[in-house]
């Protein structure tokens, strides 16, 4: 398929899931429905990311990793982005247990995760040449700046920013609901899934960065000193081997 035409697709179908986020803002859902979302949608994850493996594993191309990535992270949109804009939604229904922390308290840090999840996507634009999910996949390996700390600080600045939430808003459920469901579903997401078609699309590059910085707490980068004789080091600019 022609650059053009999946450009063209990627949008449209990004245009559709801002319009599902859009209505799941402002629609009003009986607190069954919300319980299904809620519930549902991180378990939906799982078998989403389970088949998405699965389909990576049996054909490993970078046109299908391309494609395959493109959908699994649109469902994503649905199974995660719905579920989080009816939790930020419907907060207000979720005072069973009370966090007793000061107001001031969750917005700074609710201002202080936003920033932190603002530059992770700025890293990624300007290191990697892609942007979140499937709007523009990432052209070269982001390995440095926060990515050197942590290979998923996009996903520890997100959950943080729903904990830092889950405090403003003095909901303990909501802290729970984070930890127990959200958190969970993301990092099988990263695991599972996005590991393999990283591996894919950027080879032995990403299986060094993946062998010396950590999944998702960060941990300071290893000096060149530190690392083995003979290892290979990646940087940000060098080209990047791919496997067909």
């Amino acid at each position: 398929m022609k650059p053009v035409a999946a450009f063209l697709i990627r949008v449209v179908l990004l245009a559709f899931i801002l319009c599902v986020l859009r209505w799941a803002i402002n629609t009003t859902l009986s607190s069954t429905m919300d319980a299904l979302i809620l519930i549902g949608g991180p378990l939906s994850v799982y078998p989403a990311v389970w088949l998405g493996r699965a389909i990576l594993d049996r054909r490993r191309t970078m046109n299908r990793a391309a494609w395959t990535t493109t959908i699994v992270h649109a469902s994503m949109m649905f199974t995660l982005g719905v579920p989080i804009a009816r939790a930020i939604v419907t907060h207000r229904h979720w005072s069973v247990w009370v966090l007793h922390v000061p107001a001031q308290i969750g917005f700074a840090l609710v201002l202080i995760t936003s920033a932190a999840c603002s530059l992770t996507v700025v890293n990624l634009a300007m290191r990697g040449l892609g942007a979140p999910f499937f709007v523009a996949l990432s052209r070269k390996l982001a390995a440095d700046w926060l990515y050197a700390w942590t290979r998923n600080p996009m996903v520890l600045t997100v959950l943080a920013l729903g904990v830092s939430l889950g405090i403003w808003f003095q909901s303990a459920l909501f802290v729970l609901w984070v930890l127990v469901l959200l958190a969970p579903a993301l990092l099988t997401f990263v695991k599972i899934f996005e590991e393999r078609e990283l591996e894919i699309r950027f080879g032995s590059s990403y299986l060094e960065y993946k062998s010396r910085t950590p999944m998702v707490f960060p941990r300071r980068p290893k000096k060149l000193s530190d690392l083995p004789p003979g290892a290979p080091v990646t940087t940000a600019d060098e080209p990047l081997s791919i496997n067909h």
